[in-house]
């Protein structure tokens, strides 16, 4: 099921959160990305219909095990890309979070791959410099 940018933000939002905190609901979301209550509420509603989060009776916010493997998935995308603009091309801290924030949705799986083998190999020949 395709799942639009804004779908896999939520869903590495909650993720993030789910880490820090045992539960989430919609006003920590709505507050993690600065937006309204009423927007977050509506975008749960149809992710829960994509079958992506649980909402609990008492308005906690989980992920499915689908909704888990996406949002995995898009924030190990965001920790590569970041990585690999911070390490690899000198980029500022603030304007790699951006940036990595951007591309992680649009990167093709053979160039993400293609990072993550150049990122390691970087890493490997920093190690060999020590």
């Amino acid at each position: 099921m395709a799942i639009y940018q804004s779908g896999e933000d939520y869903l590495e939002t909650i993720l993030i959160l789910c880490s820090k905190n045992s539960f989430v609901r919609s006003i920590d979301i709505a507050n993690e990305l600065n937006y309204t209550k009423p927007s977050i509420s509506r975008a749960m509603k149809k992710l829960k219909e994509q079958g992506f989060v649980n909402i609990g009776e008492n308005g906690s916010i989980s992920l499915t095990e689908q909704g888990k493997i996406k949002a995995e998935a898009v924030f190990s995308r965001h920790k590569i890309l970041h990585s690999f603009l911070v390490e690899v091309l000198g980029v500022s801290e603030n304007q790699a979070e951006e940036d990595a924030c951007k591309i992680e949705h649009i990167i093709s799986q053979e160039t993400y791959e293609g990072l993550k083998k150049h990122l390691s190999l970087h890493k490997n020949c920093l190690g060999c410099e020590k």
